[in-house]
């Protein structure tokens, strides 16, 4: 050990604190808080470290700073904003908000209500952030509907009221507030309005109706009945709204549910608000680690984890629960309780669910959020770094493939009633379509409306040359349809020998997708860029299956009726139907039809079809 850190470790005071561990570069590397800054600071150079992380960070090593707090919680708060400042490589690091907005209740005697991506410690309330910002809007749309908030931008007080320096605008004739720039309503009753508002933005909906419906009783008591009329409608808007928000427990304790989802440096974490019962936010964070928590079977790299987004999440502006329920209990978990108890002004507890119950439910629902917010963090990396299209990458992992899906081939069936079946296959090379490499197909051992054997004659078909060795196979095949068509390419392909291929189904009803060996089918989210591009490749595989069928199907029965008409042959009907549609052959005059068949042939057609009318000369 180098001589400059051994002195350090041997006077390393027994005092709560921060510690701060430095790069040959003098760069701050990894930072961390001690109840005891001696045991803990010394216990990173032990010689049994066995975590592998630790060892990397200690390698790095190369000075130590130390700041002495009073107490622990005063040094996890430093460390908290020290983190967030200096991003340490060796630290677990969330995602600066700054990008979020929030809603914002100013700090003055009449406050306004406004979204703000700025927040400053002025003594304003703010609520957010809000990663949903339709979510936010909504709620400032509701809050302007209900509450009579000036809109103004005015610094209202006594002595501007007083000077009469502001004059009544618009929304006062409107009713949409109520002049407190004239001083028409009062500082109290303002700010009666304003806490009403914090009520809503807490999710505290329900208790607000109550309130409600308490004053309207005494306006009506009093005979204030314009007054009981405006609480009446203020409470039915609130219904409304309340009525829309998910019921998601029976009792009605306010508590966040948080999950994370990692993998190698990648981590997300969801937290769902849910108050009186009523899930009413949900927050997602994106974090960073130092290989962190690769090794999901290190339980204290996942309770540190924990541990950090507790820290970070309830650090700033966000209301906090009585109740927590985690996945696995943080690091340091009586210091955080201590210190969100603190904070929140009552006795706050972690809770991890063990058994199946409404808690785990919610956790559950909470870790699937997580993992698609991973996934959609992996996916934007993967756009960013790669030169292969981020959506076939995409693919790629989204369903497990065994080869990258550059070019896609998928097959569609298409018959009315057994007549004319025919096949099309599709080409997606790079997830765009390549029209020369499309093919078609006429059935020719299948009677009647069967997709299943159709399927397999096409894939026999396709795959007889590559199998033999001539054609490379495509890096994915699709069929379109469920369990049954999948199965039947299959076969199809079993039978020719085929090896190392990848091959799914899309059913339309419910646009799920089929893979080999699964019995269930798996499901994309509707808004995934993978479900777009593999609905792309069905519908076009569809679209031109029908237009080959409609051919192949209006020439046969168009063709049988013109060479009905005596004196017309083969030749003559392809020419009439190159120029005009058989609709415009049965209306069209003779002189029409004289300028493509001449004078004698177009007098016999017209008198095929207009037979009345030469019957009646």
């Amino acid at each position: 050990m180098k001589e400059n850190l051994q002195n350090k470790l041997e006077s390393l005071p027994n005092l709560p604190g921060i510690y701060q561990f430095l790069d040959k570069n003098g760069k701050v590397i990894y930072v961390g808080k001690a109840k005891n800054l001696r045991n803990r600071v010394r216990s990173y150079f032990h010689n049994n470290v066995d975590s592998p992380k630790t060892a990397a960070l200690v390698s790095k090593i190369e000075d130590i700073e130390l700041i002495i707090t009073d107490n622990e919680i005063e040094a996890l708060v430093l460390e908290n904003n020290l983190i967030k400042q200096l991003k340490p490589r060796y630290n677990v690091n969330l995602k600066d908000d700054k990008s979020y907005p929030y809603i914002k209740i100013s700090n003055e005697p009449f406050p306004q209500v406004y979204p703000t991506r700025n927040v400053v410690n002025d003594g304003s309330k703010y609520f957010g952030p809000y990663t949903d910002v339709k979510s936010m809007k909504k709620s400032l749309r509701l809050i302007n509907k209900i509450f009579k908030i000036r809109s103004c931008k005015f610094h209202i007080t006594q002595e501007t009221i007083e000077k009469k320096k502001y004059k009544l605008c618009l929304d006062y004739h409107i009713k949409k507030c109520d002049g407190p720039c004239e001083g028409l309503i009062s500082e109290n009753d303002y700010g009666q309005l304003v806490k009403q508002v914090i009520k809503v933005l807490k999710g505290k909906t329900d208790d607000l109706i109550g309130e409600l419906q308490q004053q309207m009783q005494q306006a009506v008591q009093k005979l204030e009945f314009e007054k009981a009329a405006d609480l009446r409608d203020r409470i039915e808007q609130l219904q409304v709204y309340s009525s829309k928000q998910k019921v998601v427990t029976t009792d009605k304790e306010d508590r966040d549910i948080i999950s994370a989802a990692y993998e190698g440096k990648d981590a997300a974490a969801t937290v769902l608000n849910i108050r009186a019962g009523k899930l009413v936010g949900k927050r997602q964070l994106t974090l960073t680690t130092s290989d962190a928590v690769s090794n999901t079977e290190d339980l204290n790299d996942i309770k540190t984890l924990y541990s950090t987004i507790v820290k970070f999440y309830y650090n700033d502006y966000v209301e906090i629960p009585k109740e927590i329920i985690l996945e696995e209990e943080p690091d340091e978990s009586d210091t955080l309780i201590e210190w969100l108890s603190e904070k929140a002004g009552f006795k706050c507890r972690f809770i991890v669910p063990k058994k199946m119950s409404e808690a785990k439910s919610l956790l559950m629902i909470c870790k699937q959020n997580s993992l698609l917010h991973l996934k959609e963090i992996q996916l934007q990396k993967m756009k960013k770094e790669g030169s292969v299209p981020f959506v076939i990458a995409a693919l790629q992992k989204e369903l497990g493939l065994k080869n990258l899906p550059r070019r896609i081939e998928c097959f569609d069936n298409s018959n009315l009633q057994g007549s004319d079946p025919v096949a099309s296959m599709v080409v997606f090379v790079d997830g765009k379509p390549k029209k020369s490499l499309y093919r078609k197909f006429i059935i020719r051992s299948v009677v009647g409306p069967d997709d299943f054997a159709s399927m397999r004659e096409v894939i026999e078909r396709r795959y007889s040359k590559t199998t033999e060795g001539n054609e490379p196979m495509p890096d994915l095949i699709m069929v379109d349809g469920g369990k049954g068509q999948l199965s039947s390419a299959i076969e199809a392909l079993e039978k020719l020998g085929a090896k190392n291929y990848d091959i799914i189904g899309l059913a339309k009803r419910l646009e799920e997708i089929y893979l080999p060996g699964e019995k269930e089918p798996h499901i994309i989210a509707k808004t995934s860029p993978v479900l777009k591009l593999l609905q792309h490749l069905r519908d076009e595989a569809h679209r031109f299956a029908i237009t080959f069928h409609r051919q192949r199907r209006t020439k046969r029965t168009i063709t049988t009726e013109l060479l009905n008409i005596k004196g017309i042959g083969k030749k003559l009907a392809e020419k009439l139907l190159s120029a005009m549609t058989i609709e415009e052959i049965k209306q069209a005059e003779i002189e029409k039809l004289s300028e493509i068949v001449g004078q004698a042939k177009a007098k016999i057609i017209y008198d095929y079809y207009h037979t009345e009318n030469v019957g009646n000369q």
